[in-house]
């Protein structure tokens, strides 16, 4: 029932799809068989697997760099409060600024090529999972700290062996949504500023003759791709540290 039922869902959509399609007629839009027809073309020839490698590395590097500075970044502002009441009112002004306000800056900054997505993918990324991880922090069930305070141990033992592991759900959830942002930030970066990438994909496949089977193609993948890289995320909620957070 766990996959029958979405298998269904969108077995039905398609076939829904494809019988709108051939009733109206259109010219230019294409059925379900066109766009798999016209996806299987660009996997022979290998452009869509540059396409996607190209959308991928570039989510992993501004990603990845957005991880390494939004979690401890988080942890700090959570555990000190200093930090949080500092830091916290400018990175609540520059949160909401939309990432894709930031592309005439970063193609300023940076050019066109990888560096500005890079940049792009990193502003839109790093404030989610650094504000899910001050919520976390901020949030933790007094009862460990006292717990801990009961049996003497040090302010850094404390942090390590007690917060950490309490705020490690909070900082996947965080994981999670800055992941989804970054993979929706880079194609719309890749359709204004690169010449690769499925955002490019889109927009080279509509500019060149509408080839409206290659735009659906791609947009069928990047929510495919989507898709996995949230599955793969949640199996971090299945390690034993954080397993505990999950039960029901």
């Amino acid at each position: 029932m766990r996959f029958a039922a979405p298998t269904l869902l969108i077995g039905s959509l398609i076939a829904l799809w494809w019988i709108i399609v051939a009733r109206s007629d259109s010219a230019i839009f294409p059925t379900p068989g066109e766009v798999a027809t016209g996806a299987w073309a660009l996997a022979k020839d290998g452009t869509l697997w540059q396409h996607i490698e190209a959308s991928l590395f570039r989510v992993e590097i501004g990603f990845g760099l957005a991880f390494l500075i939004g979690v401890p970044l988080g942890l700090w502002m959570g555990w000190v409060s200093a930090a949080f009441y500092t830091l916290n009112p400018l990175f609540q002004m520059l949160r909401p600024i939309s990432p894709i306000a930031w592309i005439p800056v970063a193609i300023l900054w940076f050019g066109v090529g990888d560096f500005s997505p890079i940049f792009l993918i990193f502003i839109s990324s790093v404030f989610p999972m650094m504000v899910q991880t001050i919520v976390g922090v901020r949030t933790i069930d007094r009862r460990y700290l006292r717990a801990a305070a009961n049996f003497g141990v040090s302010r850094w033992t404390l942090f390590r062996r007690v917060v950490i592991p309490a705020v490690l759900p909070e900082i996947i959830v965080g994981m999670r949504i800055g992941l989804g942002v970054a993979w929706l930030v880079v194609v719309a970066a890749e359709m204004i500023a690169l010449n690769t990438g499925l955002g490019y994909l889109i927009m080279d496949s509509r500019n060149a003759g509408n080839r409206y089977d290659l735009v659906i193609a791609s947009m069928i993948i990047i929510g495919v791709i989507g898709l996995l890289l949230d599955g793969i995320t949640r199996l971090l909620e299945q390690m034993d540290i954080v397993k505990w957070r999950y039960v029901r």
